[in-house]
């Protein structure tokens, strides 16, 4: 059995088993159920805490596991990132008290905290920068430098609320920009069972990602539609009973759904109908 890792809490936690199970397969259904298996798909889900998947991965204990790519990049183990998954995005920047510090070669000589050390100590490495130390802290790392602990922090920032509470503001370009990935060992053969597993998740991902649209549309304006709806691929375009249209079927951007419609309806096409795409194989 294809042996894959899973967060069994956090942010990854959720959303890894609901694209699992929209891929098809079973999920636990108790928080405290640590193994699962499978068998009508040939897999095995093991549920670990997020750091722990790479590492797992990585020792070839387990065949594949969705982590973050920042989890994966400080674990520094022997893994790889196979399939990026489109969820649980974030962006991992330093920080340093407003007006402090606008640049990351001023880092040098002074104190960064971090809960993602190895991390941090990797990209000041490539930047040619040395800081005096680099901190370990689990959380609430924004607190570290009034609380006299670190100079400079490195953490994920979304809003940038909480850092902005603690008197600090971003600077330099981002470290990071990482999501949920689906990673393997490196250097392995590919693991029997992974290209099914990359198969549904990427359905699952295209099926979150794109609409079906349908519409009628008369026959000498066809080109025209088409232009705004060019599909994935190609679109569909079925000739109507009438003989002077024609039935078209395209996969747009879920996002652009409303301006491709009203673009189309400007064209002159109507009966404009969007379907939500439950599951694909492209």
């Amino acid at each position: 059995m294809l042996r894959i890792a899973v967060p069994n809490k956090g942010s990854l936690s959720t959303p890894a088993t609901d694209m699992l199970r929209e891929a098809g397969y079973r999920q636990r259904r108790d928080t405290r159920e640590l193994v699962l298996t499978d068998a009508d798909n040939g897999v095995e889900f093991f549920f670990l805490r997020p750091r722990d998947v790479a590492v797992y991965v990585g020792a070839g204990t387990v065949d594949v596991g969705i982590t973050g790519r920042d989890l994966l990049l400080d674990s520094d183990v022997d893994a790889v990132e196979h399939l990026p998954l489109g969820f649980a995005g974030s962006t991992f920047r330093f920080a340093a008290p407003a007006g402090t510090i606008d640049d990351v070669a001023q880092i040098a000589g002074k104190r960064v905290a971090s809960s993602y050390t190895t991390l941090v100590r990797t990209h000041l490495a490539r930047q040619g920068v040395e800081p005096a130390a680099i901190v370990h802290l689990d959380g609430a790392v924004e607190s570290s430098v009034r609380l006299g602990v670190a100079d400079v922090i490195a953490d994920v920032v979304e809003t940038g609320t909480t850092l902005r509470a603690a008197g600090l503001e971003v600077f330099g370009e981002p470290i990071l920009r990482s999501e949920a990935v689906l990673i393997r060992r490196a250097g392995e053969q590919v693991p029997a069972g992974i290209d099914i597993l990359t198969r549904r998740l990427q359905g699952v991902i295209t099926a979150r990602e794109y609409v079906l649209l349908d519409y009628d549309v008369p026959t000498e304006l066809v080109d025209a539609a088409v232009a705004v709806t060019p599909g994935f691929e190609s679109p569909t375009v079925s000739p109507l009973h009438n003989g002077q249209s024609a039935a078209v079927r395209a996969m747009v951007p879920r996002s652009e759904t409303n301006r491709v419609m009203d673009a189309l309806y400007d064209v002159g096409a109507r009966g404009i109908l969007v379907t939500r795409i439950h599951a694909s194989r492209l």
